[in-house]
């Protein structure tokens, strides 16, 4: 949920929204809730998920009563013009999960907008650079430098200034300006 909750893309992220009729590897009827849908913008034309998730162990201890409802939430989501995902730990505990979880506060921060013109503008000058050699070209004062790095990691988590989120984030992080 933090990652979809920071993805720009996503519209809306609904909890358990179906109910998947199946039949089970012994014959009998049964049902499945799959965790969630996430629609998305409609500017990036992309298809909704109903998605699963399961810890990698559980999917190989239980995969026998795991298939069936998978295979009928994938049929259930392909009728609807769906997509139907599994994500376990390895998709979602990464370092983008940990960089969205650290960014997180900063996206609704609000600063003026002559500060974060210019922060970028300086970046942009700079082409590339780090947080740490970023807030040396700002200012000498290591007090005010201090009080730029929430608006630093604010134009990060507003995409105003670019990075690889996939790797940790630090103050060693590339960063590059969308001016």
């Amino acid at each position: 949920m933090e990652i979809l909750r920071f993805d720009p893309e996503v519209l809306t992220v609904y909890p358990q929204p179906v109910r998947v009729e199946f039949v089970k590897s012994d014959g009998s009827k049964g049902e499945c809730y799959p965790d969630g849908l996430i629609e998305f913008k409609p500017e990036f034309s992309l298809l909704p998920v109903l998605y699963e998730v399961k810890y990698r162990e559980d999917f190989r201890a239980n995969w026998r009563e795991l298939i069936p409802k998978f295979r009928a939430a994938k049929q259930f989501a392909f009728a609807k013009g769906w997509r139907f995902e599994v994500f376990t730990e390895r998709e979602i505990r990464t370092p983008y999960l940990s960089n969205v979880k650290f960014l997180f506060p900063f996206l609704e921060r609000k600063f003026p907008e002559p500060i974060t013109t210019w922060v970028l503008q300086i970046l942009s000058d700079l082409g590339e650079a780090d947080p740490d050699f970023l807030l040396c070209a700002l200012c000498k004062d290591k007090g005010n430098r201090a009080e730029l790095i929430p608006v630093i990691w604010h134009l990060v988590a507003t995409e105003a200034i670019d990075c690889d989120l996939e790797i940790p984030l630090t103050m060693r992080t590339k960063l590059r300006a969308f001016i």
